[in-house]
C-alpha cells in the first residue's frame, strides 16, 4: 500500500469507518470506533503506512499496518507487527 495522508476531518472519519483489523494484539471491526473512544472526535491528520495481511480496509485485506491519528495535541497511534498494538499520547 502506498503511503496516505489525510488533513480533512470528514475524508478521515470515512477513511476510518472502512478499516478493520484482525490477527493478533489490537483488533477491531472498525478502527473509526476506536478513535472515537479514544477521543478523537474531529481529527485533523492521519497518516497510514506499511501493509498488514491482517488488516482490510473496505472488506478487502493487505490494507496499511500504521496509523497516526492526530487531533490537537492528542495522537492515536496503531503498530502492526507480530502482534499489533496501540500507543495513546499527548503532544507537547
Amino acid at each position: 500500500m502506498e503511503p496516505l495522508v489525510l488533513t480533512n476531518s470528514e475524508e478521515i472519519l470515512k477513511f476510518l469507518a472502512e478499516v478493520s483489523l484482525h490477527g493478533r494484539g489490537f483488533i477491531t471491526e472498525c478502527l473509526l470506533a476506536e478513535v472515537l473512544d479514544a477521543g478523537l472526535s474531529e481529527p485533523d491528520y492521519l497518516n497510514a503506512s506499511g501493509v498488514d495481511p491482517d488488516a482490510h480496509y473496505k472488506g478487502a485485506p493487505n490494507a496499511w499496518g500504521n496509523y497516526h491519528i492526530r487531533q490537537s495535541k492528542k495522537v492515536f497511534m496503531v503498530y502492526s507487527g507480530a502482534i499489533r498494538r496501540t500507543h495513546i499520547a499527548d503532544t507537547p
